[in-house]
């Protein structure tokens, strides 16, 4: 068994982790949850200690993996810390504030001969996963260009904010989800074009971005605005003989908010009008045009993953380098649109 804390005990734990943690219960035990104002607005776990006291976690020798969830501006505060403390850590994404700091932390983990790794969870996102499998079957031919939509009509958000704030801007807290899928996939860009902007005026939020990532004649493309009444679909691909549309997000978190859990069969499962549209031209120049069946997202792969390269010494699911490649990339778009204003 793994057995693990949790240092937060917010939104983030109680909706994007616990659920996929404890899916695992024959191999990951959730022994401790660390809050400092020790408010408990979530239905507390069966057998799981409840703390206001961090040390009852940093000197617990039981708690082999710390999964740290805070807010951005404390991940580093937190995780060296913790790794300080002997115990394996895994990071909430945003990773930290600064690539800086990711290198640091990268580099006590290795010193200290511990586990340290970016919780990517939207790797196993359902339509991510779906683009995948068709990209591999090959009836695209060669792949031209790959658009990523992530949008949202939520206006008062951005309205709300009167200050322009890194850790609370939309690259940050959204583009650690699509990049991340992109550098996964696709590997190191040759180059990167930026459009990140505030569109409701200077020193506003950063409430739009416009990624293009350039591999070779391949156009990769993450795009995200809180703007959008009607949102683009969430992945289109170009082929030299066909394209792909997927319409629809990953259902899990769909599903997390109305408290519909993943011990359900079909919990974040599409349904037919979920599937995405393959349409290609075959080698006698045939026409064809079908429904792709989703693959399966599942969030608890991540955990699967630690829970092999702590207890069995498995690869990490996330590099390091990937990990600090993303933060520069945020670190750079954030100060390219400072610089345009």
């Amino acid at each position: 068994m793994l057995t693990i804390a949790y240092l937060g005990n917010g939104k983030s734990t109680n909706r994007y982790h616990l659920p996929f943690s404890t899916k695992l219960g024959d191999k990951i035990n959730v022994k401790t949850i660390f809050s400092p104002s020790g408010r408990q607005a979530w239905t507390p776990l069966d057998g799981t200690h409840y703390t206001t006291d961090l040390d009852d976690i940093l000197t617990d020798e039981e708690i082999q993996l710390v999964v740290i969830t805070t807010p951005v501006k404390f991940h580093y505060e937190y995780a060296k810390k913790t790794l300080n403390a002997g115990k394996n850590v895994l990071l909430e994404k945003p990773f930290t504030e600064t690539s800086d700091e990711a290198k640091e932390l990268f580099a006590l983990a290795k010193e200290k001969e511990l586990f340290l790794q970016c919780y990517q969870n939207r790797r196993f996102d359902s339509d991510f996963l779906t683009v995948q499998k068709v990209i591999e079957s090959g009836k695209l031919g060669d792949l031209l260009e790959v658009e990523m939509h992530y949008d949202y009509f939520r206006p008062e958000i951005p309205e709300s904010a009167e200050h322009f704030s890194r850790e609370d801007s939309y690259l940050y807290g959204h583009g650690c989800h699509t990049i991340d899928q992109v550098l996964s996939y696709f590997g190191e860009p040759d180059h990167i074009h930026y459009d990140v902007r505030q569109l409701l005026g200077d020193d506003r939020m950063n409430d739009y971005f416009d990624l293009d990532f350039y591999y070779g004649k391949l156009k990769v493309s993450v795009k995200s605005s809180y703007f959008r009444l009607k949102e683009r679909p969430s992945f289109v691909i170009y082929g030299k003989k066909g394209s792909f549309v997927k319409q629809t997000k990953d259902r899990q978190e769909e599903h997390l908010k109305v408290f519909y859990m993943p011990d359900h069969a079909d919990f974040g499962i599409d349904l037919p009008e979920h599937y995405g549209v393959l349409t290609y031209l075959d080698n006698e120049k045939n026409y064809h045009e079908e429904k792709v069946v989703s693959e399966v997202g599942d969030y608890s792969r991540i955990y699967e993953g630690v829970y092999q390269a702590i207890i069995h010494g498995k690869e990490k699911i996330v590099k390091d380098e990937e990990t600090i490649l993303q933060m520069e990339i945020l670190e750079t778009g954030i100060a390219k649109m400072l610089a345009d204003h």
